[in-house]
């Protein structure tokens, strides 16, 4: 067991100066008095790690991030038994409901993995908090796998509790694709285990097929608006291709489809889902490169209404061994479909009345830019595309900047969801767009950079 803040005079690296670098697979949780709480990877993209047990940051306000310490004293004997590894790799953190009966130590719990590059031989590990400040203290292996045995890789875990108050344990990365199992509620670990580690593989959620190294993994379920579930993941090489996706189910363990019907687990239809964040570049600002392993934050607003939040790594275009924490709004389409917006979090700024939210077609006439992940494995440019009222005349408004494209020519619609952000090249306050193709199921993003009757910017010049 041990709290954050190592004595910064015994580490060869200052921790200070990190703020949102250096943070892989992150999540997110907001604590009771509002303070966000970011857990990741131990990783350090400026040479060897410099310590193990979970990187812990805090914000105010999801932009800003404070370098807190780790929530581990290194990584756990079993852990490190098992699976031989250096440092802790996905957590996830999540608040156990309060209709669940647990001491009020453990009503915090983290699932993070041990394994090293390229191998099946894994563990995912429970510790338990308080607060997500901790301290936290370990409680020892949820689930195991061994490389020799064929099956799912026991890494990057996701907690989730479904309609029925059933707790499910999402996890697996490349190998044997994605699968679930049930979780006792009061004790976090696999149900009918005992509370000792168990293997898998459980229920089959996802997979991809071997020519493309079955590369899925970072799951992440959600709950979609109206009934539901979504499934995000990354696929691809995390070092340049990796991109997200998205497929839905009725239940958190499936069975998951994309848009255009394709089961998840068919590999013959590899890739399934589309591509909803992929690596991307604005005119004068940074290519971000590889952005993925995400988890979502859902926060409640005053209006009774939720807030979800996706928290992700990216990569530096330039420097890719150089990466870091970035969080974006998700939308939901008229029909429920998630999409990300293509401008990071800015915090205060933000609008969250959605009620807002362009309301019909009038000012959405201009020049924007715009990336279509056609492929997701790629860094896409943005490109400029002026938008004059003709276009605008297939629009069907739903409301609250929910719209429907119908093509003048005919053929399948295109949901679109318009919103207020925060201009990241420019510093100014824009209109953003995310857009699906539900004939394809292909997904567009863009910024607008010029209303109609105003010169657009050139290179992204502020």
């Amino acid at each position: 067991m041990t709290t954050t803040e190592p004595a910064a005079s015994r580490l060869p690296v200052d921790t200070g100066a990190w703020g949102a670098r250096h943070a892989h697979d992150p999540t997110a949780v907001r604590d009771d008095e509002g303070t966000y709480w970011l857990f990741s990877t131990d990783a350090y993209g400026d040479g060897p790690l410099p310590r193990a047990g979970v990187q812990v940051r805090r914000s105010a306000d999801l932009v800003t991030w404070e370098f807190h310490g780790w929530a581990l004293d290194g990584v756990p004997a079993d852990a490190a038994a098992w699976a031989g590894a250096e440092g802790l790799w996905a957590p996830d953190v999540v608040r156990v409901p309060d209709d669940v009966d647990v001491p009020a130590d453990e009503r915090w719990r983290m699932y993070y993995s041990a394994s090293s590059f390229g191998s099946r031989t894994s563990a995912i590990g429970l510790a338990t908090a308080p607060h997500p400040a901790g301290p936290w203290q370990d409680r020892g292996l949820v689930v195991t796998s061994r490389h020799e045995a064929d099956g799912p890789n026991a890494i990057d875990a996701n907690a989730v509790v479904d309609d029925a108050g059933r707790h499910w344990l999402v996890y697996g990365s490349f190998f044997g694709g994605i699968h679930a199992l049930e979780l006792d509620p009061g004790t976090g670990f696999v149900i009918g285990s005992g509370g000792r580690p168990r293997p898998g593989p459980g229920l089959l959620l996802a997979r991809r097929p071997h020519e493309v190294e079955a590369a899925v993994e970072g799951a992440f379920v959600l709950r979609r608006p109206g009934g539901g579930w979504v499934l995000l993941s990354s696929f691809d090489s995390l070092f340049d291709t990796y991109h997200l996706r998205v497929v839905a189910g009725p239940q958190p363990v499936g069975p998951y489809r994309d848009l255009l019907g394709r089961s998840a687990t068919d590999v013959a239809a590899d890739p399934v889902g589309s591509a909803v964040l992929a690596g991307h570049r604005f005119a004068g600002g940074p290519g971000r490169l590889a952005p993925g392993h995400a988890s979502v934050l859902t926060e409640p607003l005053r209006d009774g209404r939720e807030r979800h939040l996706l928290v992700h790594h990216v990569r530096d275009a330039a420097d890719p061994h150089q990466h870091e924490v970035q969080v974006r709004r998700i939308v939901w389409t008229a029909d429920g479909w998630p999409l990300v917006s293509p401008q990071p979090w800015a915090g205060a700024v933000e609008q969250d009345d959605d009620a807002t939210w362009p309301a019909s077609p009038a000012g959405l006439a201009g020049t924007w830019e715009v990336v279509t992940f056609a492929r997701g494995d790629v860094l896409t440019d943005a490109v400029p595309r002026a938008v004059v009222a003709a276009d605008l005349a297939g629009l069907v408004a739903h409301g609250a900047g929910r719209f429907t494209w119908n093509r003048p020519g005919g053929g399948a619609p295109v949901e679109v969801v318009v919103f207020p952000s925060w201009d990241a090249v420019r510093h100014r306050a824009a209109l953003s767009f995310a857009a699906l193709d539900t004939g394809t199921g292909m997904v567009s993003v863009g910024t607008q950079v010029a209303p109609t009757g105003v010169p657009a910017p050139v290179g992204g010049a502020r």
